[in-house]
């Protein structure tokens, strides 16, 4: 794995110097004491953990920039999407995304979980890939206690209608109690087969659907502030609409599906597409792991 952008100051791109053939054969400038940034290598999953730490989302005056704060958002909450894409759009293949992954995909994967303190995934989404709860990850089993967080992050799952499997490990044998977030309308039968289940369910919007600002604004008033969306694309669609939606870590995989798959947001148009601006790039054996920022506005302003 090598970084792409942003390279360091103290670690300069490479540059081919030529040899008496006229050939290239290495570089002009490499950095003293560490790796060149472009070189080809295995990073250690604290060098990931580093690359996709969340931003410093604390009050004061020392904190860092956060999201813009929508109407009933809380400050210090930030959304990011984790998503794969094969080169021609799809999202998925036969349904699934793994077709489109790779190891240095699933190590990213892993690393994003380990940081999230909710994983928020569609009801569809679970269904088609077969969720299961987050296992407690060694290398970050300090990091999070030191926090005074739990082992694993929570999964949080969004469904209208609760067409769920509710005998299913995510909701009987989860580290941490599974979260299900619905409507205040959703039936009775299945709000009490979700509670029987040990998941603890959180009403998320009026009638019979979600609003996925409420959603946000939910998991951030039981402490769950680092969020992670896995999909699926209907769901990425209803963020970035409400304008939720703070980082797209997308993985762009070196590969051609054709087909019919949907995108990796999906939904309706916006009425103005959002601007996001690129933070990383990594590459891998072909795959680009790409993270973007969503530009916060002030006014009429973009920043």
């Amino acid at each position: 794995m090598r970084r792409l952008f942003p390279l360091s100051a103290e670690s300069p791109v490479e540059s081919p110097v030529e040899s008496p053939a006229g050939a290239p054969t290495g570089s002009a400038a490499r950095p003293l004491g560490g790796p060149s940034p472009v070189e080809d290598r295995e990073w250690t999953l604290e060098e990931l953990a580093e690359a996709y730490a969340y931003p410093d989302l604390l009050p004061g005056p020392d904190a860092g920039p956060g999201p813009e704060a929508a109407p009933g958002r809380p400050a210090g909450v930030w959304l990011r999407a984790n998503m794969v894409s094969s080169l021609d759009g799809a999202a998925h293949h036969d349904g699934r995304s793994q077709p489109l992954s790779s190891a240095a995909d699933m190590r990213i994967f892993g690393v994003l979980r380990g940081l999230a303190d909710a994983v928020v995934v569609g009801a569809e989404t679970v269904r088609q890939e077969g969720y299961r709860p987050a296992r407690a990850r060694e290398p970050f089993a300090a990091r999070r206690a030191a926090e005074g967080r739990p082992p694993v992050p929570a999964i949080a799952v969004i469904s209208a209608s609760l067409d769920l499997d509710f005998s299913l490990p995510l909701f009987t044998e989860p580290l941490v109690p599974t979260v299900v977030l619905t409507g205040a309308h959703a039936p009775a039968e299945r709000l009490a087969a979700a509670r029987a289940a040990g998941a603890e369910v959180v009403l998320a919007g009026e009638g019979t659907r979600v609003d996925p600002a409420r959603v946000v604004a939910a998991l951030a008033e039981r402490g769950l502030t680092r969020l992670l969306t896995e999909g699926g694309p209907k769901l990425l669609g209803q963020f970035a609409a409400a304008g939720v939606l703070d980082e797209l870590c997308l993985s762009l995989a070196p590969l051609v599906t054709a087909g019919d798959a949907a995108r990796i947001i999906n939904g309706p148009g916006l009425m103005e597409p959002e601007r996001f601006t690129l933070a990383s790039v990594l590459e891998d054996a072909g795959f680009l792991f790409t993270r973007y920022r969503r530009l916060r506005q002030e006014g009429n302003n973009r920043l």
